[in-house]
């Protein structure tokens, strides 16, 4: 009405009768308690109340439509703060390498990536995503499983040339064991061989929450060590550590990336988790049944060459 000038003619525009718009202006009128026109059988036009109030309306559909036109650029690209939280199993050897791939698909986001192995209210402490083996305990978390983790009981050569290796699982407790503490289940362990079902808790002389530690550890020739496939993969490709118990099945744990459910909406958060699955479903599989084949021909491309393959 305002541009128009004409009852009429605004009716046409908007798709409505005439009476429509006359009875919609009047209610807006009786709200604002003021007249928005001043009317006579030949013209219509804005009163001094009338012209102050289409102004105002006018910037405020202005700042309504940038906005929106806003909010529309960082759906298309996503930037802001992402702050991770990711275990040590993975953030060391893996995660920096793809997260340089995913700042140059997006070089609006800023990563924040805390390491750490514990459990931590992701909401209190202001966590967009986490990368762990752990499952989302509670209702207000989500999640989505990016690949399976093997876990293998290992030594170095020079650990069982002293020491005779195990050929059942109940022999490890003649061993010096280390063990890694932010296993789901700790240190309750089932072994499978085809019927056989064994669970045993194994005590641990070493206990660490660092799987790097253990694998250093193992490496020293001072043990028998439980290490999950992705950290002892290069070390058993490379002969450097030898696994132990190859003919028993140990259980697997999902890795997973876990998200508040407030940030289902979120396109960084988004972006991160689905290029996370697509590269580590092409990344090599760590979690093969019974060969690290996968990994070695990825070592190997890398100028790495195996020396050892498992039987």
């Amino acid at each position: 009405m305002a541009e128009t000038g004409n009852f009429a003619k605004a009716a046409r525009q908007l798709g409505v009768t005439r009476s429509v718009i006359s009875h919609r202006i009047q209610q807006l009128e009786q709200f604002i308690q003021a007249p928005l026109f001043h009317r006579s059988s030949r013209h219509v036009r804005l009163s001094e109340v009338g012209e102050t109030y289409y102004q105002d309306c006018v910037e405020m559909l202005a700042g309504f439509e940038r906005l929106t036109e806003n909010m529309r650029n960082l759906r298309a690209k996503p930037q802001g703060r992402l702050r991770i939280q990711v275990t040590s199993a993975f953030a060391i050897d893996y995660l920096g390498y793809l997260l340089a791939e995913f700042m140059q698909l997006y070089p609006g986001i800023e990563l924040e990536v805390v390491v750490q192995d514990r459990i931590v209210d992701l909401i209190q402490e202001g966590f967009d995503v986490a990368l762990q083996f752990f499952p989302a305990l509670v209702d207000t978390l989500v999640e989505r499983q990016l690949f399976r983790v093997r876990r293998i009981f290992c030594a170095s050569p020079g650990y069982l040339r002293n020491h005779a290796a195990p050929c059942h699982p109940g022999d490890l407790l003649r061993h010096t064991i280390g063990l890694y503490d932010g296993y789901p289940s700790r240190y309750q362990f089932v072994f499978r061989r085809g019927d056989e079902r064994l669970e045993i808790n194994l005590p641990g002389q070493v206990r660490s929450s660092s799987v790097h530690l253990l694998r250093d550890f193992a490496l020293g020739g001072a043990g028998i060590v439980c290490l999950p496939s992705l950290v002892a993969g290069k070390e058993l490709l490379a002969g450097r550590l030898v696994p132990v118990l190859g003919d028993y099945v140990v259980g697997t744990f999902a890795f997973r990336a876990v998200y508040p459910t407030t940030q289902r909406g979120s396109l960084k958060v988004r972006k991160l988790i689905e290029f996370l699955a697509e590269r580590l479903a092409q990344m090599p599989h760590w979690e093969g049944d019974d060969s690290f084949a996968p990994l070695g021909e990825a070592l190997s491309a890398g100028g790495v060459e195996p020396a050892w393959r498992p039987a």
